[in-house]
Parts: C-alpha cells; structure tokens; sequence
C-alpha cells in the first residue's frame, strides 16, 4: 500500500546568529529580562489596543492577554527560583 502523507520537514535547520545571547549569562538574568521585555509589549499592546475599534481592538486585546500570561508565567518561574 502506498504512503499517502509526506514526510515531516527537516528540523536540523540552524538558527541564524545575527542576534545572539553571551553564552555567560544566567537563567535569572535571563528570565528577569523576558519578564521586563514582556511587561513592556503587554503595555504597548494595551496602549495601541485604545486607538483601535470594533474587531482590531478585541483582537489586539486579546494578544495582549497572551502577553500578559506569558509574563506570569516567567514571574512565576522567578519567584520558584528565588522565594521570597
């Protein structure tokens, strides 16, 4: 019988390095830098989110809910680190 799916796409593909991240530094630098940087999309999402109406502002909105969770998340996984 013949196969009638195609094989998956090659996954060995190398990831460009024009941005790369010091090999030295931290998980919690690391994560302290991701919450921040997603604490400030989850601002600017918002913000944007204003100037918009009807489906574009409930679509935008709800990225930045999705930025926002994602940001608990990592303030979650730095708080397990690091207990208060």
């Amino acid at each position: 019988m013949a196969k009638k799916a195609k094989n998956p796409p090659d996954t060995s593909r190398q990831p460009s390095n024009i941005f790369v991240i010091a090999p030295d530094i931290d998980n919690h630098t690391l994560l302290e830098y991701a919450c921040v940087s997603l604490a400030s999309a989850n601002v600017m999402a918002s913000d944007f989110a204003r100037s918009l109406s009807g489906s574009q502002s409930v679509t935008l909105l709800g990225i930045q809910q999705s930025i926002m969770l994602g940001e608990m998340a990592v303030n979650r996984v730095l708080d397990n680190l690091d207990p208060p």
